[in-house]
């Protein structure tokens, strides 16, 4: 999912405006009783296909929104290669509720005459794979993991122990391509099929990068010269899936680790993303400017996830795994995101960044499984939002100021995302002495949104 509507794109704003509105005009201009205008996603999807037209593209990456075999993005008949990455139990209400239904949906997108690879899979799902390639009688290539060694130096840019499983299946599908191109040769040795990966692939997996995915922003505070302040750092990873979340709360907490045994940390080839007015910002690693022994350092969870999501699996995976590594978070926040746009009708449907009034249940939902799962009395937590309108002011003292190693959080529930960051920020401006480590997951909106505000 692409946080920003040309964030894959690699044109300038007035020429995706161009194919936008193009496109827009023609669908409008045929728009029938059986025919509408069809949703965002299907929309955005003919358009890049425009796009890629137009601009005459060597190479199409494309990845489909959900599933595969239904997908919009499914009407090509002669793509080059095919790729399945790690699969798990995620959009069941469409998919299926087992491996071996969600993998058939993802085996949808392979094609006669061309090659496919995937990953090693649970064998339920790995069968449904294998079936639908005999059933065409193409090749299907189970491609492992890259390795530390195999970047002769250099280092992955995504950070995460399932993008070194990601990176071996790209780098198969570049091969692929490669060959049906008839440019193997020039990159690769044919005799040696264990060849040192090409600097053209060290030098685009040195630096990838995935907004959003493990993704660390220290966020700029406006400071006076007089008045130091305390530091506030993003860690943002868009996993919604109970197999996403155990990988993001692994990374975290290896964040997390990492930087307490080191002031200054960053990875071989650091770049900043997104173009944050004056913040730091990295796929997977982060700088600390100031020194980390003087400081306070809290962890904060900022969470959302969509009504059809499971909060409970989410946040029990989140939970565990990071406190398997010694990591508790001091407060949870809820929070509605802002993005709520999910089809095309008007241009009026660009959605708003001001925030607005909504209906607050669904964090309630998810805050009280957080405190039944942290030991918590959601009874309380409820008297009190009801008696306070659903959005009260934040005892600071008892939640982040607290250095005993308390493992039960306390939780929050905020009305909207631009008073949670104020919250946040007006947190470390009044404690110099106080480091914020904010974890925003749960949704790709919420990450999304959250960027957005970073960026204002």
């Amino acid at each position: 999912m692409s946080l920003e509507l040309k964030e894959r794109l690699d044109i300038s704003e007035e020429k995706f405006l161009q194919y936008f509105w193009d496109c827009w005009n023609q669908l409008r201009d045929n728009v029938t009783e059986e025919l509408p205008m069809p949703p965002l996603f299907q929309f955005l999807t003919v358009m890049a296909f425009q796009i890629f037209t137009c601009e005459k593209v060597d190479v199409a990456i494309i990845e489909v929104g959900l599933g595969g075999r239904r997908d919009s993005t499914n009407v090509i008949k002669e793509p080059v290669v095919c790729g399945i990455t790690s699969l798990g139990m995620d959009h069941t209400d469409v998919l299926g509720d087992t491996l071996e239904k969600i993998a058939s949906h993802k085996a949808g997108i392979f094609k006669p005459n061309a090659p496919a690879f995937t990953v090693p899979q649970l064998p339920e799902a790995m069968d449904a794979i294998n079936e639908r390639a005999q059933q065409l009688g193409i090749p299907l290539g189970v491609v492992s993991p890259l390795r530390c060694e195999d970047f002769n130096g250099l280092q992955l840019s995504l950070a995460g122990d399932h993008q070194f499983i990601n990176a071996g299946l790209a780098v198969a599908l570049c091969k692929s391509w490669l060959q049906h191109t008839g440019n193997r040769g020039k990159l690769f040795a044919k005799e040696d099929h264990k060849a040192h990966l090409p600097d053209a692939f060290l030098r685009g997996l040195s630096s990838a990068r995935l907004s959003g995915r493990a993704q660390i922003v220290n966020d700029s505070i406006p400071k006076c010269s007089n008045i130091a302040s305390g530091d506030l750092i993003f860690h943002l990873d868009g996993a919604h899936s109970p197999e996403s979340m155990k990988a993001c709360a692994k990374w975290f907490s290896e964040a997390v680790k990492q930087h307490k045994n080191s002031t200054l940390w960053s990875p071989v080839n650091s770049f900043c993303t997104n173009q944050l007015t004056d913040a730091h910002c990295q796929n997977g690693f982060g700088h600390a400017e100031n020194g980390n022994h003087s400081k306070n350092v809290k962890q904060i969870l900022l969470f959302n996830c969509m009504d059809v999501r499971n909060p409970h699996v989410l946040l029990q995976q989140l939970i565990t795994t990071c406190a398997s590594s010694g990591i508790h978070f001091s407060k949870a926040l809820f929070v509605p995101s802002m993005s709520t746009c999910n089809k095309v009708v008007s241009g009026s449907t660009v959605p708003s960044l001001n925030g607005s009034k909504s209906n607050l249940s669904w964090q309630f939902y998810q805050q009280s499984i957080w405190d039944k799962i942290n030991g918590n009395d959601p009874h309380l937590e409820k008297e009190i939002a009801e008696k306070t309108g659903g959005f009260r002011s934040f005892a600071l003292e008892n939640s982040l100021y607290d250095n005993s190693n308390v493992c039960h959080s306390r939780s929050e529930v905020i009305p909207s995302l631009p008073l949670a960051l104020k919250w946040l920020r007006d947190c470390v401006k009044d404690s110099p002495s106080l480091r914020l480590q904010v974890l925003v997951t749960g949704s790709l909106h919420l990450v999304g949104d959250v960027l957005k505000l970073l960026r204002r």
